[in-house]
């Protein structure tokens, strides 16, 4: 019985892959023209959307972006976005619908998400209705998912005609073993698998037994942000981000107490939102820090919060790419993090640009709290240091290498005419200014 069953497996995949074959054939040449983003919930709130915007953006200048969203829950985006830029929701549960089928799918658990990834309670039989619809649907052009869920639908689904790049912004050994398998085996199917960190990449490049076309590390660029640079005399630090366990800010606000109790003057706040938001609210109460440490909610102008601060705190577990960290370093604050692997310790050097503290470790990270409020030169040292490590992080850096990556996946689908060996070549003409 097995036996017929894995024959029957095998004789399904080659009908599958004859079919994408056939379609392939028939699709329009190889294209870069339109680019399209896969996102969870683009209206939402989060670092991987704050960074897919501000990518969006740049591509605008040179070709066809759309955002297509899996799932709609807010009227508007979060964040500010080109106004060149499409929006498409797949599941608009916003929506009232009277669809029987879509009532009926929406009940039944996801076949196409794998169960451990983080996400996996978003999606359900009518998302991946409406997901393989839309992956399906594309016959050229560039797609590009944004989380592991997304990434192995378009490495399964998508038409070999369609250029696709994996974009992971969480780290590949958070993520959980059974997550990692199919990593190791679909990813190979992709045109391009873009890492955040070079521990990353590295990682990858030991866990995939065959590599895409591509495997490289574009970091992300820093977003622009209003107002000006702190001026660091606001007896305030900031710590931003979603009110989750991952991020530790139950580990800040234990440290936050051996801090006020030195400089009572200076206030903690924590900016964002989440499940953890009641827990961390009582445990704030209970340690005696109302008015001291605040929760003021989430933001859609970061710069503004950053610029009334002297001092950016990031105490996560891990983190793969902290966006906070770039934006606190354009804003010339002063930082202090944990020492998390994937993210800080190749962003910051310690002594430097910030001040990098040994994970998990709460009187450590007071110390390093207090040393900068006590310390002013060493706190103008470091802010200084940010604002000349962030250059490189600017979008005009990262949205060119971008820009080189698009082109040579499309050199890689377009064979070069060959050359007539009765006529001599003629140089080419420049590219045109963007």
């Amino acid at each position: 019985m097995r036996a017929l069953t894995r024959r029957g497996k095998s004789a399904a995949v080659r009908l599958y892959r004859g079919y994408n074959r056939r379609r392939a054939r028939k699709a329009p040449p190889a294209s870069i023209q339109q680019v399209k983003f896969l996102l969870l919930h683009a209206n939402g709130m989060g670092g991987t959307i704050r960074t897919v915007f501000n990518l969006a953006g740049h591509l605008a200048d040179r070709h066809d972006v759309e955002i297509v969203s899996v799932l709609r829950e807010a009227e508007e985006p979060f964040f500010p976005i080109d106004p060149r830029v499409r929006f498409r929701y797949l599941d608009d549960r916003l929506a009232p619908s009277a669809d029987p089928m879509r009532a009926l799918l929406s009940k039944l658990p996801s076949r196409l998400v794998p169960k451990e990834e983080s996400a996996y309670h978003r999606f359900n039989l009518w998302t991946d209705l409406k997901l393989a619809r839309f992956i399906r649907s594309m016959d050229t052009g560039v797609l590009i998912g944004t989380r592991p869920g997304l990434v192995l639908a378009v490495a399964q689904l998508a038409l070999p005609s369609v250029i696709t790049i994996g974009q992971e912004h969480v780290a590949l050994a958070t993520q959980p073993e059974p997550v990692q398998k199919l990593i190791k085996w679909r990813y190979r199917r992709l045109d391009a698998l873009v890492a955040l960190t070079k521990a990353d990449l590295q990682d990858y490049r030991d866990a995939l037994p065959k590599k895409p076309k591509k495997l490289l590390r574009i970091p992300n660029a820093v977003p622009a942000m209003s107002g000006e640079v702190a001026k660091l005399d606001a007896k305030v630090a900031v710590a931003v981000g979603r009110l989750t366990r991952i991020k530790g800010f139950h580990r800040l606000i234990t440290a936050w107490q051996q801090v006020a109790e030195a400089h009572p003057d200076w206030t903690l706040r924590i900016i964002g939102a989440g499940p953890q938001q009641e827990a961390l609210a009582a445990q704030i109460t209970e340690a005696g820090l109302d008015g001291k440490v605040e929760l003021p909610g989430p933001t859609s102008d970061v710069g503004a919060e950053l610029e009334r601060a002297s001092m950016f705190v990031l105490s996560s577990r891990h983190e793969g790419f902290p966006m906070t960290i770039l934006e606190a370093m354009a804003k010339g604050l002063a930082i202090v993090s944990f020492n998390s692997p994937h993210g800080p310790k190749e962003m910051l050097t310690n002594e430097v640009d910030g001040l990098l503290v040994k994970p998990r470790t709460n009187a450590n990270l007071a110390a390093a709290i207090l040393r900068v409020i006590e310390d002013e030169p060493l706190r103008r040292q470091l802010a200084a240091g940010g604002l000349e490590t962030v250059r490189g992080y600017d979008i005009a850096t990262i949205g060119a290498r971008w820009d080189s990556l698009l082109e040579a996946l499309l050199a890689r689908r377009t064979p070069a005419a060959a050359p007539n060996p009765l006529r001599p070549r003629t140089p080419s003409a420049p590219p045109a200014p963007r």
